[in-house]
C-alpha cells in the first residue's frame, strides 16, 4: 500500500511540474520574465537534474539583466562535477552579456578546447554555438572535431551556418562534400540548394554552383557529379544540357535504365521546352527495350510535332499513327495509342464520325475503371464536337460514377456544364459549376468560377439571354477549331451589344482566338480595352498577364514589365501572381534566390 501511495504522489508532483512549466513557459513567451523567473526558482529547487528548467532559468536571468544571480547559477552547476561542456560556452555568453569579452573568450575557448579531450563535445559545445548565434565559434568547433576525428561529419551543421553568414560559396563546397561523404543526404542537400539558386543561368549564385560542380565532374569520374549536374541544368531550365549529363550516366550504368532520361523527357515537355523534349523522346525510342515505354515516347513525339504543324504535317502524323498501330496492334497495351489516335482523328483531321466509331471499339477491350473513364470521357469529347450534347452528358456521367473520388470525375462534372453552356441551358450548367467552386484541382475550380460568374452576370441583365447564347456558340466554335468563325460572333457581341456586362468577356475571348490566329496587334488592343474601360473587373489580371506575356515574346521587356508589376501590386490573389511576380523580377534583373 505504501508504495502505491508513493507512485501516486510522484505522479502528482509530475503533474504539478508540468503545469508550472507551462504556465513559466507562457510568461516567458509573454514578456513577462520575473513572473517566469519566480516559478522556475521553485522547480529548479525542487529538481536541479532537470536540464530544462535550469536553462529556462539562465535566460530569465539573463532578460533581466540578473547577470551576477546567472554566474551564481552556471557556477553552481560547473561545481556539480560531471557536466556538459556546453557549459563553457553558457558562462562565457554571460560574461559577454556583462561587458566582459577579455572573460568570455576564455570560456569560449575553454570549450573549444574540450573537443581535444572528448571529440563527440563536439555535438554539445556547437549546438551551443549555434544557439546562441556565435556562429564563426560554432564552425571553429565543427572543422576541429573533424580533423581530430575524420569518420565524424559536421558538413550539414557547417553548411546550414554558412548559409546564415551569408558565405554562399563555402556553403555549397560544404554540402558538397557532405553529399560525397555520404550520398544519403542528396535529397535533403538539394532541396537546401534549390533555395539559393534560380532559373537564371547568370545569377551570381548559379555561376558559383555550376563552377562547383564542374570542377568536381572533371576531377573525379563518380557519376554523382553528373547526377548533380544535370539536377543543377533542370533548376536553370536547360534541358538540353541535363540530357547530355544523362546520356552519360546512361552509358555509365552500362545501360541498365531509361528512367531517369524518361523523367527528363517528360520535365522539358511540361516546361515547353519541345526541342529538348525531342531530342529526348528519340533517344529513348532507338534505346528502350520496353514497348510501354517506347509507345510514350513516341506519342510525345508526336504531341510536339501537333503543336507546330502544318496540314501537310498533319498528313504526316496520320501516317506514324497507322505505322504504330500495324507494328503495336489495337490491344489492351497500346490503349493510350489507340486513344491518342482517336483524338486526333476528330480534332485534327475532323472526322468526328469516324474517331466515335474508333473509340466505341476500345470500349469492347477489357478495359479497368480508369481506362474505361478516359475512353468514355474522350468519346464525350467528340460527341460536343459533333453537337450530340444530350449523348455527351450521358457518357460524363458514367464518368463521374465510375472514378467518383478522383479528379477526372471533377472534369467530367465541369464537362457537364460546358456542354450544358454550349447547348443553351444555362441553368443546369451553373447548377453544376456551383459545386466545382471548391474543386481540388485548382485549374477546374477556377474554369468553374469563371463559367459560373459568366453565366449569372450576363443572365440578370438579359432576361432574354440574347448576348449570352451567342457567346455559347462562339465558344463552341473555337472547341471546335473554327477560329475565324468564332471571332467573327464575338464582333456581333462587341458591336451589337456594346455596354454589356458581357463586353469584356467577349473582348478577352476573342483576343485569345486572335492570337491562336497569329492577329497579335487586334489582340493586343482587345486586352488594351479590358485594362482601360474594365479596371474593377474579374478578367483584369488575365488582360494584363496576356498582354504582358505578348509584348515580352515579342522583345519589348520594358512594356512588359509595368503590366508584370501592377499584377503583383494589385492582384494578389490571382493565379498569375508567382508567374508575374517572377517575370517582373527578372526583367528588373533580380537574382532570383
Amino acid at each position: 500500500m505504501k508504495k502505491i501511495w508513493i507512485v501516486l504522489f510522484i505522479l502528482f508532483v509530475s503533474v504539478v511540474n508540468a503545469q508550472n512549466d507551462a504556465l513559466a513557459r507562457q510568461y516567458m513567451d509573454d514578456g513577462e520574465f520575473e513572473k517566469a523567473v519566480s516559478v522556475y526558482e521553485k522547480l529548479y529547487h525542487t529538481n536541479s537534474g532537470n536540464f530544462s528548467y535550469f536553462r529556462s532559468l539562465l535566460e530569465c536571468y539573463q532578460q533581466l539583466e540578473r547577470y551576477n544571480d546567472a554566474q551564481v547559477l552556471l557556477e553552481s552547476k560547473l561545481n556539480q562535477g560531471r557536466f556538459s561542456a556546453a557549459l563553457w560556452v553558457e558562462m562565457g555568453y554571460n560574461y559577454q552579456l556583462m561587458g566582459d569579452q577579455s572573460q568570455a573568450e576564455s570560456y569560449y575557448k575553454k570549450a573549444i578546447e574540450s573537443v581535444s579531450e572528448q571529440v563527440t563535445n563536439a555535438y554539445a559545445v556547437g549546438n551551443a554555438f549555434r544557439r546562441l548565434i556565435l556562429l564563426d565559434y560554432a564552425v571553429e568547433t565543427y572543422k576541429k572535431a573533424m580533423e581530430l576525428n575524420p569518420d565524424l561529419n559536421f558538413n550539414y551543421n557547417l553548411a546550414l551556418i554558412y548559409g546564415e553568414l551569408d558565405d554562399v560559396p563555402n556553403m555549397f563546397k560544404t554540402y558538397l562534400d557532405l553529399i560525397a561523404f555520404d550520398e544519403k543526404y542528396k535529397a535533403r542537400v538539394l532541396n537546401n540548394l534549390g533555395k539559393f539558386i534560380s532559373d537564371d543561368a547568370d545569377s551570381e549564385n548559379n555561376q558559383l554552383l555550376r563552377k562547383e560542380l564542374l570542377k568536381r565532374s572533371q576531377s573525379n569520374q563518380d557519376v554523382l557529379w553528373n547526377e548533380l549536374l544535370s539536377w543543377f541544368f533542370v533548376q536553370q531550365k536547360q534541358y538540353g544540357s541535363s540530357f547530355i549529363q544523362e546520356k552519360f550516366i546512361y552509358k555509365k550504368s552500362n545501360k541498365e535504365t531509361l528512367g531517369r532520361i524518361v523523367n527528363l523527357g517528360r520535365s522539358a515537355y511540361e516546361a515547353e521546352d519541345y526541342k529538348a523534349a525531342k531530342d529526348i523522346f528519340l533517344f529513348v525510342v532507338d534505346n528502350s527495350p520496353f514497348q510501354e515505354v517506347t509507345l510514350e515516347a513516341e506519342l510525345s513525339i508526336i504531341k510536339i510535332d501537333l503543336s507546330d504543324s502544318t496540314e501537310k504535317d498533319v498528313e504526316k502524323i496520320n501516317k506514324k499513327f497507322v505505322s504504330l498501330l500495324e507494328t503495336y496492334g489495337r490491344t489492351k497495351q497500346t490503349i493510350p495509342l489507340q486513344l491518342a489516335y482517336g483524338e486526333f482523328i476528330a480534332f485534327q483531321l475532323g472526322e468526328p464520325d469516324k474517331a466515335q466509331n474508333f473509340i466505341t471499339e476500345i470500349l469492347e477491350l477489357p478495359l479497368n475503371n480508369f481506362e474505361e473513364a478516359k475512353a468514355k470521357m474522350l468519346l464525350a469529347d467528340i460527341l460536343v464536337y459533333n453537337e450530340q450534347f444530350n449523348r455527351a452528358l450521358i457518357l460524363y456521367s458514367q464518368v463521374q460514377r465510375k472514378v467518383k473520388n478522383d479528379v477526372i470525375a471533377q472534369d467530367a462534372r465541369f464537362k457537364v456544364a460546358k456542354a450544358s453552356f454550349y447547348k443553351g441551358d444555362f441553368a443546369w450548367a451553373e447548377s453544376q459549376l456551383k459545386v466545382l467552386k471548391s474543386s481540388t484541382s485548382q485549374l477546374i475550380a477556377n474554369d468553374a468560377l469563371q463559367l459560373k460568374l459568366l453565366i449569372s452576370d450576363n443572365s440578370l441583365e438579359d432576361s432574354t439571354q440574347t448576348a449570352l447564347k451567342i457567346y455559347a456558340k462562339a465558344d463552341l466554335l473555337a472547341y471546335q477549331k473554327k477560329n475565324k468563325e468564332a471571332v467573327a460572333l464575338l464582333e456581333n457581341i462587341l458591336v451589337n451589344h456594346k455596354g454589356e456586362s458581357i463586353e469584356d468577356e467577349a473582348l478577352l475571348k476573342q483576343a485569345i482566338l486572335l492570337e491562336d490566329l497569329g492577329d497579335v496587334e487586334r489582340a493586343s488592343l482587345n486586352y488594351t480595352k479590358i485594362i482601360e474601360f474594365f479596371t474593377d473587373d474579374i478578367l483584369m489580371d488575365d488582360a494584363l498577364f496576356r498582354l504582358a506575356n505578348l509584348y515580352y515574346a515579342q522583345g519589348e521587356s520594358e512594356k512588359a514589365k509595368p503590366l508584370y508589376e501592377r499584377i503583383v501590386l494589385e492582384h494578389p490573389d490571382s493565379i498569375f501572381f508567382v508567374q508575374a511576380r517572377n517575370a517582373y523580377r527578372k526583367i528588373r534583373g533580380d537574382v532570383l534566390n
